[in-house]
């Protein structure tokens, strides 16, 4: 299987760095080739340009080279891997502007219906995100109501094609003790195993 798995976060040496490195061994120990993104290091932009947002080009017009090569990837990938924070119920933005970016008309769906309905264009057929979180999970789902799933299942996904959806929080991580982040590093090991059974 080609998996893409994309990291969102600053900081290195963050726990989210921590479980895309492990996300992407498991992949790549179990034979997959695995194409490993760390978007900030990459220095994705994730600013959209008024060219990329122009009805009369082509729907995957790009004249930024790395935006060209991530869509070129997306659409051959068996399944994705998103890992990231929770920043203010979104995705940090350099994630935001990447699904804006690459996940766009005529790559990863189309809109041809005349409700606007989108059918998804990309082969990848599952999808796994790993969440960190400082927020508790009661309060998430009861005062906030869980920005972030819906985001994903709902909003981004289901447009692509993706109709195989996972999605594991890790919380709360600033108060967490070295036990548990193993304990999560191997839940992420596991959880991206699933991807190919």
């Amino acid at each position: 299987m080609r998996i893409g798995v994309y990291l969102a976060h600053p900081r290195q040496g963050s726990f989210n760095h921590a479980v895309f490195a492990a996300v992407a061994d498991e992949l790549r120990d179990r034979g997959c080739e695995v194409l490993a993104h760390d978007l900030c290091a990459e220095r994705f932009d994730p600013m959209l340009s008024a060219e990329e947002t122009e009805t009369v080009r082509s729907a995957a017009f790009t004249d930024d080279a790395q935006v060209a090569q991530h869509r070129a990837e997306v659409a051959t990938l068996d399944a994705l891997v998103f890992v990231h924070p929770n920043w203010w119920g979104m995705p940090p933005a350099v994630l935001t502007g990447w699904v804006q970016r690459v996940l766009v008309p005529g790559v990863a769906y189309k809109l041809d219906t005349a409700e606007g309905e989108p059918a998804g264009l990309l082969k990848a057929g599952r999808a796994l995100v790993l969440n960190t979180s400082d927020t508790s999970a009661d309060r998430e789902a009861n005062e906030f109501g869980d920005p972030l799933q819906r985001i994903w299942s709902s909003c981004v996904l289901p447009y692509t094609g993706v109709d195989d959806f996972r999605r594991v929080v890790f919380r709360t991580v600033t108060d967490s003790t070295e036990e548990a982040r193993a304990a999560w590093l191997r839940q992420a090991r596991r959880e991206a195993a699933a991807l190919l059974a």
